[in-house]
């Protein structure tokens, strides 16, 4: 390992969860772009790995990401790695004295660790590791309960729990610097939410779809297809204002039949607003509507930071938007005609997801990022089925099986530019460049295979999420 001699600039060992593998590397990207620091992982790194040893990052760096993941468990200062526990004495004997005195001097306590990933060590064994770290120059005082130290051996053997080798393949030793934000899967839990619908997001999930779009401090969050609101729940956790819209009037005014066993109907205050009531953040509320994603309600200005959703696709929830199929009338000038709700169509996949784009493009702010799931009938899947738009530039694509067949993609997109004139674009040969188009030929393919292999007659019988 070569080491450093500045505290400023030392090697970090990140310990991940191993749930959502696609999702970590654009998590921690994201949450180092909030410190305008770039991800530089050392050699032999591995993305499917649980251990990843990051470079040119400082403590406060590492606390801020630890801070918000939900992906990440632990890290850790690396003071030593290596294959066998040869290598890892080495390593560490190598490691500056002056980084490792300011927690080994004799008023100090502390406590080492002993963590193995895919293998499950005896007592004594766990015993017999630590006292083979004699070497080390601790002075301080040993304190199980409340050290002001932790140190921890992790030893990493592989992902194959049907082929756990005798001896690690890997062997880390460090600091504990932070552990990560998993405990907001437990205590965000859609299990003991206030208002819950059939579609409500997944708590790890929501944070995750925050973290990719950058959700910071007193930004401006909107969801245009908002449901029971649990993505705003995760971005007001993290300081953001939040507001939102569904074409469902008694989801977005708590009414109806109740999507809890047991319970025929919502009670008088199950609603969004009660929701973050719940967890303390009822003052980044602004509101919520009834509106359809399909019709221009807001003024044409870039008004967002960011815009997270889960959009309908016809699972367990309809995909429609207001209108009618049939011969509208307009009334001579001058007649008054009674306002009225309109009756609802059928809404198509591939509008949904051009109006979006195309709504994102005009209502974000440069540097704004979308971030929204798109179904995906795995046997037909590549890459140019996801919608693009010249003004937004992909950021990340990552992939949630739900089936054999089925699954749904977080795509993660960044504003570049503002949107130019609609003749500009009529150049684009790209058939997933069309943005102000109703049904592009390439994607409505693969949108209806998607409705057709789910078993689906069309997108009325089916669903999504918010």
């Amino acid at each position: 390992m070569a080491a450093s001699s500045s505290r400023s600039c030392l090697q970090y060992l990140l310990h991940l969860a191993q749930d959502n593998l696609d999702f970590r590397l654009p998590e921690i990207k994201a949450l180092l772009a909030l410190r305008a620091k770039p991800f530089r992982p050392c050699e032999n790194f591995k993305e499917k790995s649980p251990f990843w040893c990051l470079d040119g990052l400082c403590e406060d760096d590492v606390r801020s990401i630890m801070a918000r993941s939900v992906c990440a468990k632990s890290a850790f200062e690396l003071w030593g790695h290596g294959r066998t526990h040869s290598e890892l004495r080495t390593s560490i004997l190598n490691y500056p004295l002056k980084n490792m005195s300011p927690f080994m001097h004799k008023d100090s306590t502390y406590r080492i660790n002993v963590y193995t990933f895919n293998k499950t060590l005896l007592f004594a064994e766990r015993i017999e590791r630590i006292d083979a770290m004699e070497y080390l120059p601790f002075e301080g005082t040993v304190s199980l309960k409340s050290p002001q130290h932790i140190f921890c051996l992790l030893e990493d053997y592989g992902t194959d729990p049907n082929n756990i080798p005798e001896h690690p393949s890997y062997i880390y030793f460090g600091r504990w610097i932070a552990d990560g934000q998993r405990e907001l899967i437990r205590s965000h839990s859609v299990k003991n939410r206030h208002f819950i619908g059939n579609t409500s997001m997944d708590a790890g999930l929501s944070f995750i779809m925050a973290n990719h779009a950058r959700v910071k401090e007193n930004d401006l969050i909107f969801d245009p297809f908002v449901g029971t609101g649990s993505l705003l729940v995760a971005c007001s956790h993290f300081g953001a204002y939040v507001c939102g819209t569904d074409i469902d009037y008694n989801t977005i005014h708590g009414k109806g039949r109740s999507s809890r066993k047991n319970q025929k109907w919502r009670g008088p205050d199950e609603n969004i607003r009660a929701n973050l009531r719940q967890y303390g953040t009822e003052r980044m509320y602004l509101d919520v509507m009834v509106s359809d994603a399909a019709k221009p309600v807001w003024r044409n200005a870039a008004l967002f930071d960011a815009i997270i959703t889960d959009p309908p696709y016809g699972i367990r929830e309809s995909t429609r938007k207001t209108g009618s199929h049939k011969d509208i009338t307009k009334p001579p000038d001058g007649i008054y005609v009674e306002s009225h709700v309109p009756v609802s169509q059928a809404y198509h996949l591939s509008d949904i997801f051009t109006d979006l784009l195309n709504f994102s493009a005009h209502h974000l702010v440069i540097g704004g990022r979308l971030v929204y799931w798109l179904p995906v009938y795995r046997p037909e899947y590549c890459e140019e089925m996801v919608p693009l738009h010249p003004c937004l530039r992909l950021i990340s694509n990552c992939e949630q099986t739900l089936s054999s067949h089925t699954s749904r993609r977080l795509i993660t997109m960044e504003k570049i530019k503002e949107p130019e004139e609609l003749d500009s674009l009529a150049h684009l040969s790209d058939p997933r460049f069309s943005p102000y188009q109703g049904h592009n030929a390439f994607r409505e393919k693969y949108f209806s295979g998607f409705n057709k292999r789910c078993g689906k007659e069309d997108s009325k019988s089916d669903v999504s999420g918010e």
